[in-house]
This record gives structure tokens, C-alpha cells and sequence, in this order.
């Protein structure tokens, strides 16, 4: 069970940006996925997630508007498009599933189970 999140890079502000994150075994398709992030000397904290077919979403409010969430289940893949993006964007960000076949939005990271290794997004100002 692996998610390897990729994507991230040095984006100016009011740039953009898509982060992946593909997800090995099928079973994840029918489980809930999310994105978090962590700055230096924060806790990780909640960006986005979505149920098993990317119909049923959740936002944090600091990227409502700006950051999508989606799902490709022929690719075992959560994609995270971030438009708009600002200094305070900066950060890690991981991407994370939950427990097999538990599907649903959850913003709480304590019920994520399995977590991709992370990739670095630095926006300029």
C-alpha cells in the first residue's frame, strides 16, 4: 500500500500549480482521500478531501475557491489543482487515504491511515 504524491515546485504568487497523487492497489478506489500540509514549526493541517468518486468534497477555509480536488479512478489518482496560490501556500503537502474501502470527507487527520511521503510547494512573492 503506497500513495506517491508528486508535483510540487517553485511557483510564483498568483501562479498555479496540479499536485498528484497515485495511489497503488484498487482497493483504494473505493476510499476516501484527502490533502494536508505542514509549514516549518506548524502542525500538519487539513486542505482538502474527497469521497470515493471525487462527488463529495471538502475544503479548508484558506484555499476555498482557489483549490480544487479531483479523482481519476481509472488511474488510481487524487489530484490537487491549486490556482491563485499565495506565500502563506507554502508548505509540504501530503496526500492521505483512509482506512480501506472507508469512504467520505473527513478534515481530521486522525482518520487517515495511509500517508504519501509529501512534496514541496514554495510560492514566491
Amino acid at each position: 500500500v503506497q500513495l506517491q504524491a508528486s508535483g510540487g515546485g517553485l511557483v510564483q504568487a498568483g501562479g498555479s500549480l496540479r499536485l498528484s497523487c497515485a495511489a497503488s492497489g484498487r482497493a483504494f478506489a473505493n476510499t476516501g482521500m484527502g490533502w494536508f500540509r505542514r509549514t516549518p514549526g506548524q502542525e500538519r493541517e487539513f486542505v482538502a478531501a474527497a469521497n470515493w468518486n471525487g462527488d463529495n468534497t471538502g475544503y479548508a477555509y484558506s484555499v476555498k475557491g482557489r483549490f480544487t480536488i479531483s479523482r481519476d479512478s481509472a488511474k488510481n489518482t487524487v489530484y490537487l489543482q491549486m490556482n491563485s496560490l499565495k506565500p502563506e501556500d507554502t508548505a509540504v503537502y501530503y496526500c492521505a487515504a483512509r482506512p480501506l474501502y472507508i469512504d467520505g470527507v473527513s478534515p481530521a487527520e486522525v482518520q487517515y491511515q495511509y500517508w504519501g511521503q509529501g512534496t514541496l510547494v514554495t510560492v514566491s512573492s
